[in-house]
């Protein structure tokens, strides 16, 4: 499908959506679409935040956010989503915080069909009494351990290099948890680099099966300013260059509807 039939057809306001893709394959096009469509309500879902986030929530999208560590990796900060939390600007937003390892069984639970995951760690620390985990005992050893809630979104989307013409994707690089996202949601989406006529395995590769992805949209670039693997590179001047932009709410605003939404700012 096309990306816009594909939002069109997968996004709906109120849905908790997971845009996953660690440190690379960011599905930015995805979410940038996503803002053109006016979604809104949206509890986003996301180990890292990351830019993609920040303009997302900027732009209103936003009601909730599950995350681990909001920031922008390498420089500092998400102004607008601290913007959100501090000032409630555009709204305020509802967060739920977890470490990465909770975020991590959290899509594997939901991947296996299972209510929770069972983990070491949270205790000892405030997350406890700020979260959705639960103390538990271990009904062989007496060991204090935590069970975090399984995650299970309405929809997944993630981006990878390629997709053959079946619809099975392959991804490779940093694996972040791009097939568990998939595996634990009711819907799917998948943005591509590229259609090939037969995946070639490549070591390390991820193979996610057409049979558990609703849709794949060929989108070369899809990931920038994040990189795929082998296609794109990452552009770390626009990392720090989101650092300062971002600061204002006026030269955000100006440059979101300018880069995105491909349109002038409506007048006040």
């Amino acid at each position: 499908m096309s990306l816009p039939d594909a939002v069109a057809e997968l996004v709906s306001d109120g849905d908790s959506v997971a845009l996953e893709g660690f440190t690379h394959l960011i599905p930015f096009a995805a979410g940038h679409e996503i803002i053109r469509q006016g979604r809104r309500e949206l509890e986003l879902i996301r180990m890292t935040p990351d830019l993609l986030y920040d303009q997302m929530i900027g732009m209103g999208v936003a009601r909730r956010l599950v995350f681990s560590y909001g920031g922008n990796p390498g420089v500092g900060g998400l102004h607008r989503f601290r913007d959100a939390i501090e000032k409630g600007w555009p709204h305020p937003i509802e967060i739920e915080e977890h470490s990465h390892a909770g975020m991590a069984n959290r899509y594997a639970a939901g991947a296996a069909e299972m209510p929770c995951a069972v983990m070491r760690g949270y205790v000892g620390t405030d997350l406890m009494s700020k979260t959705s985990v639960a103390e538990i005992s271990c009904p062989f050893t007496g060991e204090r351990l935590v069970a975090v809630p399984a995650l299970r979104p309405d929809l997944a989307i993630v981006h990878a290099q390629e997709a053959d013409r079946e619809g099975n994707v392959q991804l490779w690089g940093i694996p972040g948890v791009q097939k568990e996202a998939v595996l634990a949601a009711q819907r799917s989406l998948v943005t591509v680099e590229r259609i090939v006529d037969e995946l070639e395995l490549r070591p390390g590769g991820i193979v996610i099966p057409g049979w558990v992805i609703d849709a794949v949209a060929e989108v070369p670039g899809g990931s920038r300013p994040s990189y795929s693997l082998g296609i794109t590179d990452r552009d770390n001047d626009f990392y720090k260059f989101w650092d300062k932009l971002s600061r204002d709410r006026d030269q955000f605003t100006d440059w979101m509807y300018a880069n995105v939404l491909g349109k002038e700012v409506p007048a006040t």
